[in-house]
């Protein structure tokens, strides 16, 4: 089945809207953004980005619109971009928008009718010759089963840094949450963090992230563990475990405790700073 937003033929010119550009915060910033109506979820206010949903096969129809507010003509350059690369045909590359005037681009997105259902992210990219770019997402689902599946992979801690990588393998598009934490083998709570929120992660889609952690222990075997959640039914772990040895303390304790710390992960190893040697020389 196929549906259509503009009429038959729409994709052979743009459309010019002859009244007043709406008010912006300058005078002269242009911007691109979806036109009213449209889309699978269309509604009486602005939209923030297309959002499209039908069946593979399925042929949509809809317009970016281009407002020029300034008192000069604009030339804006759009181009698209989709997981695919080929889903998305615009109807022009390139259009110049009088003074004070909207210009309404038409595109279309074709599905394929072999496409894998699930989300399918996509963009919309208008640049200007001064080198202003704005991008307007384009969400495609494409109707069928769905999967939400993500992974937490190469967990290691280093530099200050726990490093970590999340992997969305489903099909639909995530919005993780992480929650850190990190305790010692010689006992007590090392670090905690509550959940915070990251970008979306599309599928198929891999992000390597790292969490700050400055106030690491001098002689103590951390063990790091990150929850990631991301929606009902997604909640993974993943660990990694460290050996944070400065000579001063390692010494004190005799080079045995040290060695049995160390032989549970990698070694972190601090060198003391002099400056207790130079007092005394001064």
């Amino acid at each position: 089945m196929r549906r259509h937003v503009l009429a038959a033929g729409a994709l052979l010119g743009l459309l010019y809207a002859t009244g007043p550009a709406p008010a912006v915060h300058a005078a002269d910033a242009w911007t691109a953004t979806p036109a009213a109506g449209g889309g699978s979820r269309p509604g009486s206010g602005g939209r923030p980005y297309f959002y499209l949903q039908g069946a593979p096969g399925t042929v949509f129809e809809d317009r970016l619109s281009v407002v020029n507010p300034g008192r000069a003509p604009l030339t804006v350059t759009l181009r698209a971009r989709d997981a695919e690369g080929t889903w998305i045909a615009l109807a022009s590359r390139q259009v110049r928008v009088p003074p004070r005037t909207r210009a309404d681009v038409p595109f279309t997105v074709t599905v394929p009718a072999a496409a894998q259902p699930g989300d399918h992210p996509g963009a919309l990219v208008a640049s200007s010759a001064d080198g202003r770019e704005q991008r307007t997402e384009v969400r495609l689902r494409v109707s069928g089963p769905t999967l939400a599946a993500l992974s937490v992979e190469d967990v290691r801690i280093e530099d200050g840094l726990i490093r970590y990588a999340l992997v969305n393998r489903g099909n639909t598009t995530l919005t993780p949450r992480v929650a850190v934490a990190a305790d010692g083998a010689l006992g007590g709570e090392l670090l905690r963090r509550g959940a915070r929120e990251m970008r979306d992660l599309p599928p198929g889609h891999r992000v390597e992230l790292a969490e700050v952690w400055t106030d690491t222990p001098a002689l103590d075997r951390a063990r790091a563990r990150l929850t990631v959640t991301a929606g009902p039914g997604v909640r993974e772990e993943a660990t990694a475990t460290a050996t944070f040895v400065t000579w001063g303390p390692a010494l004190g304790l005799g080079g045995g405790a040290a060695a049995l710390l160390a032989a549970g992960g990698p070694l972190v190893v601090r060198h003391r700073k002099r400056a207790a040697q130079e007092e005394e020389r001064g």
